[in-house]
């Protein structure tokens, strides 16, 4: 008679946790932080058409790294929870820490119970009535939430990137301060990243209902001085020679 395999809990979990940090670490990083009038959201992406960052409710915004077909998956179960939610109750009643401990409640249950993790980490945030009220709900791959009270780093070089926010960030900067610092500490020092890099989208508080605005990459150059929009083409009307993206 054979004997049964066995492998210790702790060893289980432990090679889940691994496999998912690794797929996330493969992904690009994603910066979401307070300034005056909001919250903003700027995650490095050079898709013009898989977005990172979109939005759930009517003050509530979503944002995921790792991998996009994943965190989309959570994206939309997240939009048609908080549809029902307000039809069936009120607008009002639907806020980003119960969509926050929905989303760690899946997580965590497909950590645990299924061979494979998922390969994401997601932001819920919200814009308040007032500065105090802002929040952000940082959510890991294991169903972890973490509530953020400044600013938030999602990626694989996370800690390299908050290191360098805490440098730079301080409360009270306006759109244009944060999203330089933002945009800096993303690119590092040894980087440059230009418009066609970078997906921006802001929770405005001044909003009357929907809060959720996208910035275009053809005026983020207004705001951040060095995401310059390269050129098309080369010389004399000739094609570049750089490859796509």
């Amino acid at each position: 008679m054979s004997m049964p395999f066995y492998v210790a809990p702790e060893q289980v979990m432990k090679d889940r946790a691994d496999y998912a940090r690794k797929g996330i670490a493969r992904g690009r990083s994603l910066v979401a932080a307070l300034y005056q009038d909001g919250i903003v959201i700027c995650a490095e992406n050079p898709s013009s058409t898989l977005r990172k960052v979109s939005e759930i409710y009517d003050r509530i915004a979503f944002a995921g790294v790792g991998k996009y077909n994943e965190f989309d998956q959570l994206r939309i179960a997240g939009v048609r929870a908080a549809d029902l939610k307000g039809y069936t109750y009120s607008r009002e009643d639907v806020d980003a820490r119960s969509l926050a401990n929905n989303y760690a409640q899946i997580l965590g249950q497909v950590f645990t119970h299924e061979m494979k993790p998922m390969e994401v980490e997601i932001l819920v945030a919200e814009v308040g009535a007032r500065a105090g009220d802002d929040q952000l709900f940082h959510i890991l791959y294991d169903g972890t939430v973490m509530d953020e009270g400044r600013f938030t780093v999602l990626g694989g070089e996370a800690e390299a990137i908050v290191a360098r926010m805490d440098d730079t960030w301080s409360e009270g900067l306006d759109l244009e301060a944060v999203l330089n610092v933002a945009v800096r500490a993303l690119a590092g020092p040894d980087r440059t990243l230009v418009a066609d890099d970078l997906e921006v989208a802001v929770l405005e508080r001044t909003a009357e209902r929907r809060a959720f605005r996208r910035i275009e990459r053809a005026d983020l150059p207004v705001l951040v001085p060095q995401a310059v929009v390269p050129p098309t083409s080369g010389p004399e009307g000739s094609e570049g020679d750089g490859p796509s993206a």
